[in-house]
């Protein structure tokens, strides 16, 4: 009797060990795969049984989400609450203990019937509105022991804050990760704002800069030869002056979009001044004489077909970039020519250009 006792202590003593680990394996676990793969190992090792289930509840119906056995049992089966022992027990909020499946109506024998099953122990996961179930199986008769049935409830209650756990944890994930969406976006606005010009939605002045920086280094890798386009659009003071700066406004922004749609969405297109606009094109094949041709008739296409009190046109210098001087000339370098040419070319007109 005394070594019954020893032994018996000893059990309780390995038991509550082994207890104690699985609690401190799932206070660490972060993910509800984590719980499962701790819950399946740790409720065999707590009761030496031949199986062990993890089960979820799941809109009416049990869930055998994992398993750990000598062979296989139901994993990824659905059953609904009412016509298997784990929805027993997640009914009734309390232990099933069944020494023998074949003598307990609560037992669908049919679905036992393929396994290696004779004995069972199934425990709520949290007795308080279960939200799933812990089952072990023997492949033989016996009478699992109340100290066997403590051990998986014990196991079962630490699940259920772990579940608790992992769920406040995705949470908090997901919203540091919302979080951070919306400082990237918020980010690329700023950004967007710093080189973008407001009144015409193209770059202005630095994100010309930036672009055409790259660009022209990119000129150079691919040994293409590049244009850069310098245009002051003729008349604008007379239009503030005499309509208004809000007509001299529609005037830049007519201006702009006439701009876009006649060069490409390739090329950067910028305004860089009140009546200055800048593109730099990447062209192997880029003819001046023709892209000065294709503007200028893309303002003629627009007076023709809008009625606007203003005629578009504008003055325009050209700078072509030999692809062996690419990477050795600045933009700024490259300004200052192309607009040294458009103020040539402005001379060479009247004083001023009226309003149609």
């Amino acid at each position: 009797m005394t070594a019954d006792l020893a032994n018996e202590a000893t059990d309780h003593t390995q038991g509550m060990e082994r207890l104690l680990q699985a609690v401190q394996d799932l206070s660490l676990a972060r993910s509800l795969a984590d719980v499962q793969a701790i819950v399946r190992t740790s409720a065999r090792e707590l009761t030496g049984c031949d199986g062990a289930s993890f089960v979820l509840r799941d809109n009416g119906y049990c869930y055998y989400a994992d398993e750990d056995a000598i062979a296989p049992l139901w994993k990824g089966s659905r059953f609904p609450m009412d016509s298997c022992v784990s929805g027993w027990a997640m009914n009734h909020r309390e232990s099933v203990v069944i020494p023998d499946i074949y003598n307990d109506e609560r037992v669908p024998t049919d679905a036992y019937r393929p396994t290696f099953v004779k004995s069972m122990v199934m425990v709520p996961i949290r007795k308080l509105d279960p939200i799933g179930a812990i089952g072990n199986y023997w492949a033989f008769t016996r009478q699992p022991t109340d100290q066997e049935v403590f051990l998986l409830q014990a196991l079962a209650d630490s699940t259920s804050i772990a579940m608790e756990n992992v769920a406040l944890y995705s949470e908090l994930e997901q919203r540091v990760r919302d979080r951070t969406l919306e400082l990237e976006k918020a980010n690329e606005e700023i950004h967007k704002l710093l080189i973008t010009d407001e009144l015409t939605g193209l770059n202005n002045r630095r994100g010309f800069y930036l672009r055409t920086e790259a660009a022209l280094q990119a000129a150079h890798r691919q040994g293409s030869t590049c244009v850069l386009v310098f245009l002051d659009v003729d008349g604008l003071k007379t239009v503030n002056d005499e309509q208004g700066h809000d007509i001299g406004d529609g005037l830049l922004a007519d201006v702009a979009a006439v701009l876009q749609s006649t060069l490409r969405q390739s090329d950067v297109l910028a305004r860089v001044g009140g009546d200055e606009f800048c593109a730099f094109i990447i062209d192997p094949d880029c003819n001046t004489v023709r892209l000065r041709e294709r503007i200028c008739e893309g303002f003629d296409r627009f007076n023709d077909a809008h009625d606007r009190p203003y005629t578009l046109s504008a003055s325009i210098g050209m700078v072509q970039v030999p692809v062996h001087t690419a990477e050795t000339e600045t933009v700024d370098e490259l300004l200052a020519r192309a607009d040294e040419l458009m103020y040539e070319e402005k001379k060479g007109k009247p004083d001023s250009r009226r309003p149609a």
